[in-house]
């Protein structure tokens, strides 16, 4: 753990400014696109800077996910100058440069904090929601300090406003304010502090994680379409298996996922089986193309969600006669979790988890109706069936039936037996 405060504060010292000697980032390593739009902003006389995870990721030699741009020029002016440009937001207008096979660069108005809500103002009511500022002034109102970087391409330059630079050199995650007061502020922050620091490989300082464990509750408070929000980046994005397990670490994971995470918490049986199965998906998701809109490449987030539950859920459904899905959803329903799965997506899972686990049983006793595979869910649920048996993603030409064939050589793989065909009797011809 690195030793020192986690908190950085705003001082009089100035910028940073790396020269392109002392970086690693190369403006052929940036999205064409992005590079487009920032010297376009910048020939019409307004600042603007490549920004946050793309000049991190690029520091650190990783390839980044998105290029967003931070810019003095205003959302109306870059509607004006851009005819591909779309606003959207209504706390802060931010702007969509959408370019054809579905890519979007998002471009944002430099921010500052707009500071605490007027005293006497009604409940409800927040801070200001047009903000506008500073380069200085919004790298200090970002949560964590190597999201706070700026990159020029016109001189090549990193701008380094917080110290974050060093903290990547470091491999630590520092706060930008105190954290007690920015957790308070927005308890998800908690959340993506413990992302970025698994997804990073990165240490959190000591303070910061007192104060995460001192304040986690309030993450209990926010709103479930946020929280399954943040819980869907996860699945769907790098490290789930750092993530989960991180989370577990701060004692956060029994607070979103309930029952079901307290489990994983306290049984280290279940943790590992939990990590294990996380970390196929994180292959698979390495191995897959990544598609336009999809972070997980070929890895659905259903199957990353039942991936995350089967080690909770197989001893739920358990082998009895009775109908497995409203067992397994009581079950669900009674976790108390946070994070509330969409009713669609949680009848899926339910569903996919449920008849995995029959095609399980039928790999160890050879009862096998085939009539299974007219079920939509058959094709997803016979691949999960796989990973949780066999502890690895399927190989070309390898699936359900092939295990199923090599199990009960004897027994029909595929066909079964055939339905007879009831045909009408025919009526007798007239004399």
């Amino acid at each position: 753990m690195i030793e020192g405060t986690g908190n950085v504060h705003a001082g009089s010292a100035g910028p940073v400014i790396l020269p392109r000697s002392e970086h690693t980032i190369s403006r052929r390593d940036i999205d064409p696109d992005a590079l487009k739009i920032l010297f376009r902003l910048q020939r019409l006389g307004f600042t603007a800077y490549l920004t946050g995870g793309a000049v991190r990721d690029m520091l650190l030699g990783r390839t980044p996910k998105d290029f967003d741009i931070a810019t003095d020029a205003r959302p109306n002016q870059i509607r004006k100058y851009f005819a591909n440009a779309f606003i959207i937001g209504r706390r802060f207008r931010l702007a969509h440069i959408r370019f054809r096979g579905g890519k979007t660069i998002e471009v944002a108005t430099f921010r500052r904090d707009p500071g605490p809500v007027a005293e006497g103002a009604g409940p409800g009511e927040s801070a200001p929601a047009y903000a506008f500022g500073t380069p200085e002034e919004d790298a200090w109102r970002r949560d964590i300090t190597v999201n706070a970087l700026f990159y020029d391409p016109a001189t090549a330059t990193v701008i380094d406003h917080v110290g974050g630079v060093a903290d990547l050199r470091q491999g630590r995650i520092r706060m930008i304010g105190d954290a007690g007061v920015r957790f308070g502020e927005d308890p998800v922050r908690i959340w993506r502090v413990i992302r970025y620091a698994a997804r990073l490989g990165f240490a959190i300082d000591a303070d910061i994680g007192a104060a995460i464990r001192e304040q986690r509750d309030l993450l209990c408070g926010c709103s479930e379409a946020r929280l399954y929000e943040e819980f869907s980046k996860d699945l769907l994005g790098p490290q789930t298996r750092a993530v989960v397990s991180l989370l577990g670490e701060y004692g956060v994971l029994r607070l979103l996922l309930g029952r079901i995470g307290e489990a994983y918490e306290s049984d280290p049986a279940l943790a590992a089986e939990l990590a294990a199965l996380l970390e196929i998906a994180d292959r698979e998701k390495m191995r897959a193309p990544a598609q336009a809109g999809r972070e997980g490449g070929d890895v659905s987030l259903e199957e990353t969600a039942c991936l995350l539950f089967w080690p909770w859920a197989a001893p739920q459904i358990g082998t009895s006669g009775a109908d497995p899905f409203p067992l397994l959803k009581k079950a669900f329903l009674g976790a108390g979790m946070a994070v509330a799965l969409p009713k669609g997506m949680r009848a899926q899972v339910i569903d996919l988890l449920t008849l995995a686990a029959r095609l399980a049983r039928a790999l160890q006793d050879g009862r096998m109706r085939w009539s299974v595979r007219q079920r939509p869910q058959y094709a997803l649920a016979s691949r999960l069936c796989f990973i949780v048996t066999q502890r690895r993603a399927p190989a070309e030409g390898e699936s359900f039936e092939t295990l199923y064939q090599g199990a009960f050589p004897g027994q029909p793989a595929a066909a079964g037996r055939p339905r007879r065909r009831r045909g009408r009797r025919s009526k007798p011809a007239a004399q």
